[in-house]
């Protein structure tokens, strides 16, 4: 067993998962660290998949009915535990997803504080009092708890995705069947341990947290279960495409947050230190595996020279290494294939006209899937600057008036996030309107990934329009209901109409 399978297996006991491990296991738990193995699963069958999703149902119509204050103090036990984990879940994020250390605590705090955001929510899931224009009635709206949450869930974000829907779904009344990504299954078993204590202290329904774990068969079993009434999937816009019209054929729900190919303008007035360093976060942090990683910068042509010089100084100073080092700032991507698409899409990039200002290559480390970050410098925005390569590759374009960049801007098939650095109001302005940024995310001065849980995150076109997280995204969760109320002896009708 190696170190990392030792520590591992620990972490996971200090959770409360014992020791999950099966040796004849079919999924292998491996680490892109080093690539080597650091446990083994069995999958659950159709029949266990089944009775898993059937106890959510029962569980949920348990649920529903315990007022929602009450509920909130599930979620208040949740994210007592991971105040009091955070350290190991964080670490087991970095081994099994191959985060630096800050960025799997900064994921776990995450879900800590979509947590504090669902307690508080629970006593405020409010309704309306809408005018009627008929005496002796009231008209109000309701919102109901809806049912069982399918989430689906990406490695890259393999613990903060299910709790932005976990917290607030338990709030809203109902239940949650999580299928993780097979590359981070360890993570969602430490998650579930934490969740079953938070629900023993609690007093919840058995089942109403719930873990499926397994292949895309297993999620295909619950894309299709119609006991299942949202199901809420996180990945690449073509996992999306598969997923939506098999649950509209059954009239079900989705929350859909696909791929994205994030921009930033960077304009004449910027204040270029500070776009250097919100560029380099953006577009190397998790190694550039973020749906919000920045992938396309343009930049007016005046200060395109001083910014990419900025840049690729900055680039060729980055700690590359293990995420579990402190002083790493680019750990690994997350397995081979990730690998093997960023060295495609280099030379492609290359073969295309584009000049490769820095990186591109294998970077020198034992075991796992290292590279150094590409800066690209390209003529036009060509189909794979389109594309969506999950690496950290940065495309550079150069543009002269304002219009121009806002059109190479929204000209991707993507709508996550997006940004720009100006001093100019105008253009500031611009971008967040209706005419500028066609983005669900629109940032000025601050790069495009690294979302508060406060704001709605999603985004539109083929990231899937989904809202996950803060503002209403709870409404996604429930049933609403309109009621009107005949308290008088009279029955008048609607617009007018007798009917006698």
């Amino acid at each position: 067993m190696t170190d990392i399978a030792t520590r591992t297996k620990d972490i996971l006991g200090r959770l409360g998962a014992g020791d999950p491990f099966v040796a004849d296991g079919d999924l292998i738990c491996r680490s892109p660290i080093d690539g080597s193995e650091i446990g083994r699963l069995k999958s659950h069958t159709p029949d266990e998949t089944s009775d898993i999703i059937g106890r959510a149902q029962s569980a949920f119509e348990q649920w529903r009915t315990v007022p929602a204050p009450v509920r909130g103090q599930f979620v208040r036990e949740l994210g007592e535990l991971l105040r009091e984990h955070k350290e190991d879940l964080g670490a087991l994020v970095s081994i099994e997803a191959g985060k630096i250390v800050s960025e799997g605590l900064g994921e776990v705090q995450e879900m800590i504080d979509i947590c504090d955001l669902a307690v508080g929510l629970s006593r405020q899931l409010h309704g309306l009092t809408i005018a009627t224009e008929r005496p002796g009635h009231r008209m109000m709206e309701q919102w109901h708890p809806l049912g069982v949450i399918g989430v689906i869930s990406a490695f890259n974000f393999p613990v903060a995705v299910w709790s932005w829907n976990a917290a607030l779904a338990f709030v809203c009344g109902d239940a949650v069947v999580w299928k993780p990504s097979e590359k981070t299954l360890l993570t969602a078993v430490g998650c579930q341990a934490l969740a079953a204590e938070a629900g023993r202290r609690a007093g919840v329904p058995d089942g109403l947290s719930a873990l499926l774990i397994g292949d895309r068969t297993v999620g295909e079993l619950m894309v299709d279960d119609r006991r299942v009434a949202l199901v809420s999937a996180t990945g690449s816009t073509r996992m999306g495409k598969e997923v939506a019209p098999r649950v509209a054929a059954r009239l079900g729900r989705t929350l859909l947050e696909l791929g994205g190919n994030n921009a930033a303008i960077v304009a004449p007035s910027a204040d270029l230190d500070l776009a250097v360093r919100g560029i380099v976060f953006s577009a190397v942090g998790t190694a550039g595996q973020r749906c919000t990683s920045l992938r396309r910068i343009i930049v007016h042509e005046s200060i395109k020279d001083e910014l990419v010089a900025g840049l690729k100084a900055a680039y060729e100073t980055l700690p590359i290494g293990s995420p579990l080092e402190s002083s790493t700032l680019v750990g690994p991507l997350v397995d081979e294939q990730a690998f093997s698409a960023f060295g495609a899409a280099v030379a492609q990039a290359q073969s295309d006209g584009g000049d490769l200002v820095t990186g591109g290559t294998q970077s020198e480390s034992d075991g796992g899937f290292y590279v150094h970050p590409a800066i690209i410098d390209m003529p036009k925005q060509t189909e794979i600057v389109k594309a969506e390569t999950f690496a950290p590759l940065l495309y550079v374009l150069t543009y002269s008036d304002f219009d121009e960049a806002l059109a190479l801007h929204n000209d991707v098939a993507q709508g996550l996030s997006s940004s720009i650095f100006t001093l100019n109001v105008r253009e500031a302005e611009t971008f967040v309107s209706v005419v500028g940024s066609d983005c669900g995310i629109a940032n000025v001065n601050i790069g495009p990934s690294g979302a508060e849980i406060g704001g709605a995150f999603g985004g539109e076109k083929e990231t899937g329009g989904g809202r996950e997280s803060g503002s209403d995204a709870w409404r996604a969760y429930m049933r609403r209901s309109t009621n009107t109320v005949n308290y008088s002896t009279e029955l008048p009708l609607a617009q007018g109409v007798e009917f006698v």
